[in-house]
């Protein structure tokens, strides 16, 4: 087999520490804020030259915490409970022949700091906490738009979404600043898309905190906010 040497270009930044809670495609939660920090060898600034006349980019990106021998020809989506089977390639699945993902963020702008060079703050990001980013590559509306495309299994929209309740005294403890992203997260539904228990209690790591939540019928309750572990 023929390979082609990839290199890590940089790193998101995000407040999602562990895989659990992210949400399932990028643009769900436009609330949601990163960060791609480059490598010191792609620090240079005249590598973005001309990227801040674009609202949105592509993220390439490696699926590095499910790194794994061999592939499967076919997986099991969890948007189709996990128990049928569908081809790898007709499907998003982390566990591919090589483990790429492919985003689309909006960019908020291209920040210059003094020990990190240029950094591109994005919104939407679906991508969790020092993903490697293998490339960045600009988001063309009138090539990369298909409003006519059909969705296939996936249907047409990002999935239903829960009301949240959120106690006032509990949405104290989140800052200010995170408290829409938040919501915007647990609202799309978190869990598996196989688990219905409504008394099953379940914990998601956003932002230096621990967010335990039920959900019963379309209701997602927030019962506790701690600091993370």
């Amino acid at each position: 087999m023929d390979l082609a040497p990839m290199h890590v270009v940089a790193r998101i930044r995000s407040d999602f520490p562990a895989k659990f809670g992210i949400p399932r495609q990028s643009g769900l939660v436009e609330e949601l804020r990163a960060a791609v920090v480059f490598e010191p060898e792609y620090r240079d600034p005249a590598a973005l030259r001309g990227l801040e006349g674009f609202t949105h980019i592509w993220l390439i990106w490696q699926f590095s915490e499910n790194l794994r021998e061999g592939w499967s020809p076919t997986v099991r989506p969890p948007r189709l409970g996990g128990n049928e089977r569908m081809g790898v390639f007709a499907t998003r699945s982390p566990f591919r022949p090589n483990p790429i993902g492919l985003s689309c963020v909006r960019l908020l702008g291209v920040e210059q700091d003094r020990d990190l060079g240029p950094v591109l703050a994005v919104a939407g990001a679906d991508l969790m906490d020092g993903t490697p980013i293998l490339d960045v590559k600009p988001y063309i509306p009138y090539a990369d738009s298909h409003p006519e495309a059909s969705g296939g299994f996936t249907g047409n929209s990002g999935g239903p979404t829960l009301a949240v309740a959120f106690p006032p005294e509990l949405l104290e403890r989140v800052p200010e600043g995170k408290r829409a992203a938040l919501t915007g997260v647990l609202a799309r539904d978190p869990r598996p898309p196989y688990q219905h228990d409504p008394d099953r209690v379940y914990g998601m790591a956003f932002a230096g905190l621990e967010v335990r939540f039920t959900v019963a019928e379309d209701v997602l309750t927030v019962r506790s906010v701690t600091p993370a572990p």
